[in-house]
């Protein structure tokens, strides 16, 4: 087998790195969405809700590309080797800490109103 019929598809990898990218700039969405929440809404519920979702919304966008960076590299090994794609586990912890976060702000919001 030669090593043109091995390698996988383009069009896979190229997906795959769309969708690293995709981590990067959600990253980015949540460190403007932490320094506004901190900096740019001052009458939004107390300072310390405030600073609590800023926080959590700049942890997000610190762990957001390393989740993306790992993913990546597993679904590059398994196209390589033909393995198993890797399991959802960092899609699941994102999609329950942003539902979390969320949470809480619309608590902020309709205590605050």
């Amino acid at each position: 087998m030669s090593d043109a019929d091995s390698r996988p598809d383009e069009r896979f990898t190229l997906a795959s790195e769309r969708t690293f990218l995709a981590w990067i700039r959600t990253s980015l969405g949540f460190l403007a969405g932490g320094i506004a929440m901190v900096h740019l809404v001052p009458d939004f519920s107390t300072g310390w809700v405030r600073t609590m979702l800023g926080l959590a919304l700049v942890l997000l966008a610190v762990c957001a590309p390393i989740a993306g960076l790992r993913r990546w590299m597993q679904v590059r090994r398994a196209l390589e080797t033909g393995a198993s794609m890797p399991p959802e586990r960092d899609l699941w912890i994102f999609g329950v800490a942003v539902a979390g976060i969320s949470a809480v702000a619309a608590v902020a919001v309709v205590l605050g109103a």
